[in-house]
């Protein structure tokens, strides 16, 4: 356990803030999604249920005044493979988007990069081991 920097405790809570409003919008706004990004309503609903797990786990780390340093190193590597993952999924030709939905994808996959950086960050900056 570390104490977690105000930093940290910040950038997980803008990424739950984040990651909530992205779970309700693809959990409950699929088909709407899918037509507006010609995206499958299945991989919007899926990646909304599983935002849901997410952003509870995140939100979680975020109030926490000391939390376990590798479960925060997890966030950060999970944020990262989204990011590479959803570029990888737009080259892959697995489905084709329109450009509202290309952009949606880019746009997202950029700010879970910077999530990811900052978690990095507010994790450097997080003070020593604490007892548990």
């Amino acid at each position: 356990m570390i104490d977690a920097s105000t930093f940290l405790r910040r950038a997980l809570l803008a990424d739950a803030i984040f990651s909530g409003a992205a779970a309700l919008g693809f959990t409950f706004g699929a088909s709407a999604f899918a037509t507006l990004f010609n995206l499958p309503e299945a991989l919007l609903r899926e990646t909304g249920l599983f935002l849901i797990a997410y952003t509870a786990l995140v939100g979680w780390l975020a109030s926490r005044a000391s939390v376990a340093k590798p479960l925060v190193l997890l966030v950060v590597v999970g944020n990262a493979a989204w990011t590479v993952g959803s570029i990888a999924l737009l080259l892959s030709g697995a489905v084709s988007p329109n450009l509202a939905g290309e952009l949606m994808v880019v746009a997202q996959a950029i700010a879970t990069g910077v999530f990811a950086e900052l978690q990095y960050v507010g994790l450097r900056r997080s003070g020593s081991a604490v007892a548990a």
